[in-house]
Parts: C-alpha cells; structure tokens; sequence
C-alpha cells in the first residue's frame, strides 16, 4: 500500500485479522472487488473493502403487491402497516425504543443545559447525541426490514424527507430528522440486496388528516391528549396518529401506481367518481378504498 510519510510516497505493509479475511472470503467471494478505500474514523484509520453486487428487483403488477408503509416518529421510532392494494391491511406492528430514546432525550437535555449556562460548544455531548441516534436509525432499519421479509413484501414505502435547507426547529426534531435520512438510506441498502423497491410518496397531510377520510385531526391538547401519539377524528373517534398516517401513506402508492397503470379514458373517468384523487397531498386510505370500488365497478 502506498501512503504519504516522510514527505514522500512509501510502501508500507498492513496486517489484517484472520477473522476479517474469513469473513470476507465466506461472504463476498462471489461478489465484484473494488478498490480498497481509507477512511478515518475519529482519530484512527480504517481499510474499508467495499464489494459489488448486481440483484434483480421485484417486477410485480401493483394489484398484486404487498407493501410496507412506514411512518418515522418522534414518539415512536416506525409505525409499519402492512397493505394490499385493495386495501387490505395484513399487519400492524410498532418499533418502539424506549430505551435508547430515554438515553437521547438525556443526552439532549444535558447539552440544553450546557447551552445553558454559556457552554454553546459542547462536541463530546452532541457526539455521544448522534452516536445514541445512528444506534437508533441502524435498530430501526432492521425491525423495518424484518417486518418486510416476514411478509415477503414487494415494495417499502417512505415519506418524501426535504433535505434541502438548513433546519430551524429544536434540538430532538432535528436529530430526528438525521435519524429519519439515515432509516431511510439504510432500509434502501437493505431492500434492495433482498430484491425489494423502495418507494417515497408526498409527506403532505399524512399525519394531519385522518385515515377515514373524516378531515383533519386534533392532536395534543387541541384533543384533550396528554402526549402527540393519540389524536381525534372529526367524527370523534380516537386513535393513534402515527398508524392512521401509516395507512395513509401506503394508501397514497396504491393510488399513484393504479393510476399510472390505467389509460386516459379510463383514468378521467375514475377521477369524475372520486375527485379526491386528483389530488395526492389529500389522498388518504378512505380514497384508496373508493378508488377500488369505482375501479371494480368501472372493470365490472
């Protein structure tokens, strides 16, 4: 290997560990070989191997998928909705760490404090905070990608993250919104070396209007809750929010998809009988469901 020293370029000889070359050897051997990288990591230098590997993704007609709609949380890590294209809904499952979120909201607290008390540079507190959450984002991509194999599901849907900008809002939010960008790159990674796709729909309005088509919900005190993770319904029902915004989401890819799939005819016509689905920052999953009745009947 060749690295700068003495002010010129030498030669240098590296041992690797018998367990590193093992694993290498039993797991990538039928991968491409890159060219090595160096890479530091704090005040250490690592020789990362990286491989490649070419993997056919799933080609399945939409009315036949099985998808995984997930909503990233502040109060819980995912909500995960498991729906068919009917709307159908297969599972519910909640990824909640509690732990590690009691861990990060004390570690939030401390650099608050800090900040507090004129210690506005706080690097080993802010660097223990985003150790805390990429532990979060990496066990949050695995519940999510277990969810999917344990369905054998086609597609896993996000929510539409804006990146762009700098991010005003409060210390929890925005290693929320780090933990959400990070979720989503590693789910992607995931899926796809298993052969799923990866699908990101409109973020609008997915968490403010109700599953049921019922209009926008109360949350918090506005709904005489004591936390944001319950919320009222219009027509006075209580639920959670983050799993009526789950449905929402998978409801918003079926949606898109279908109407894709149809020709024009046909698409104006399913528009005239449901109108709300013009219009995909308010499409929630009782437009799903009005969708297929209308298509059947249109097919009938």
């Amino acid at each position: 290997m060749v690295e700068g020293i003495r002010n010129t370029w030498d030669w240098i000889t590296i041992n690797l560990k018998k367990s590193d070359m093992d694993y290498i050897y039993r797991y990538c051997s039928f991968r491409k070989k890159c060219a090595p990288t160096l890479q530091k990591r704090g005040k250490e230098w690592f020789l990362d191997f990286p491989f490649e590997e070419k993997v056919k993704l799933a080609d399945i007609s939409v009315y036949e998928q099985t998808i995984v709609a997930v909503d990233l949380g502040i109060n819980t890590a995912a909500t995960v909705s498991v729906m068919r294209s009917d709307g159908t809904i297969l599972g519910r499952h909640f990824c909640k760490l509690t732990k590690e979120t009691d861990h990060l909201m004390h570690c939030v607290n401390r650099i608050k404090k800090a900040q507090q008390h004129g210690n506005y540079k706080t690097p080993r507190l802010w660097a223990k905070a985003k150790g805390i959450n990429h532990d979060i984002a990496t066990k949050t991509a695995a519940c999510i990608v277990d969810i999917a194999v344990l369905y054998n599901a086609d597609v896993i849907v996000f929510e539409h993250l804006d990146k762009n900008g700098k991010v005003r809002s409060s210390k929890k939010q925005k290693l929320n919104l780090w933990r959400s960008q990070e979720v989503q790159s590693i789910v992607t990674n995931k899926a796809h070396r298993l052969g799923m796709r990866v699908s990101h729909i409109c973020a609008w309005n997915t968490s403010r209007l109700a599953y049921d088509g019922s209009g926008f919900v109360l949350r918090g005190k506005f709904g005489g809750f004591n936390t944001y993770e319950l919320c009222k319904f219009q027509n006075g029902k209580t639920y959670n929010c983050d799993l009526s915004a789950s449905y929402n989401i998978g409801a918003r890819y079926f949606i898109r998809e279908i109407l894709k799939s149809l020709d024009e005819n046909s698409w104006l016509l399913i528009e005239a009988k449901v109108p709300q689905c013009s219009k995909r920052s308010t499409c929630t999953f009782s437009t799903l469901v009005n969708l297929n009745a209308e298509f059947i009947a249109h097919t009938a």
